[in-house]
């Protein structure tokens, strides 16, 4: 008896299942060689899963994504969050503060790792929460590494929320600094005496993978001690570049049909 074509759903979980048990980040030609699908085929597939989170994409490679991670913590063994911890420990013991992951969703970031000292036991570790762009450094950093025209839905929750968009005071004021410097700095957003400062971390295409944020109390964030952290934070998310991008990749994931994206 004939087997049955695939549906898109199974061509979506075969592919799935390809990135959470394959030993290392596999390509998209590992990927479609592996489920037997054309590559094209397999691209557009991928596209929707690592826009609902089930895969995430870092240079020309695949990992499982945060809706994998939250049902599967097995899938954690070749996770970003697996590769990134120890960049974080250290991070987190150079500076003495908190370091966390956060990866873009719909329209903000969540948290996926922390590394916390015991010191900062009164800061939430937020974990699995998912924050908006106008009130922490993660998610502004992350929105200030995307094109222009994929900003508006991480604006929506602060126009939600009453938030200024223009004027000097404005997020897309921060945004634009945050895009220049290639940090993002917040003081004062929250309730809690906290502030952080985050910066992305590219894929090579150019788009946000994640990004890796310093939390502390807001009086230790003294214009000398922000050049450190700065330099510090940029150290680790360079090495985290490193390992996302390399060895042996080769530039930026191609559309089989339009060429590099």
């Amino acid at each position: 008896m004939p087997e049955a074509p695939r549906t898109a759903v199974d061509k979506a979980l075969d592919l799935v299942e390809a990135v959470a048990r394959s030993p290392r980040p596999p390509r998209l030609t590992d990927l479609a060689e592996e489920v037997g699908l054309h590559r094209a085929t397999a691209y557009r597939v991928l596209l929707d899963l690592v826009r609902r989170g089930w895969v995430l994409r870092a240079g020309d490679r695949y990992l499982p994504g945060t809706a994998v991670l939250r049902l599967s913590s097995s899938a954690a063994r070749n996770s970003l969050t697996a590769i990134a911890r120890p960049v974080l420990t250290e991070l987190s013991a150079r500076t003495g503060m908190m370091a966390n992951l956060q990866v873009l969703e719909e329209d903000r970031s969540r948290v996926i790792d922390a590394v916390r000292p015991e010191r900062l036991a009164m800061i939430t570790d937020l974990i699995g929460e998912a924050l908006p762009v106008h009130r922490f450094a993660g998610p502004l950093a992350l929105v200030a590494a995307l094109a222009p025209a994929a900003r508006a839905p991480y604006l929506r929750p602060a126009e939600a929320a009453g938030h200024p968009l223009a004027g000097p005071d404005g997020l897309l004021a921060d945004i634009e600094r945050a895009e220049r410097t290639g940090f993002a700095v917040e003081h004062g957003r929250n309730e809690q005496p906290v502030a952080s400062i985050g910066r992305a971390v590219p894929s090579t295409s150019g788009a946000p993978v994640c990004a890796v944020t310093v939390v502390g109390l807001d009086a230790e964030f003294t214009p000398s001690r922000l050049a450190g952290l700065r330099e510090d934070l940029r150290e680790a998310t360079d090495a985290l570049h490193r390992l996302l991008t390399a060895p042996g990749t080769s530039g930026a994931p191609s559309d089989p049909a339009n060429g590099p994206v």
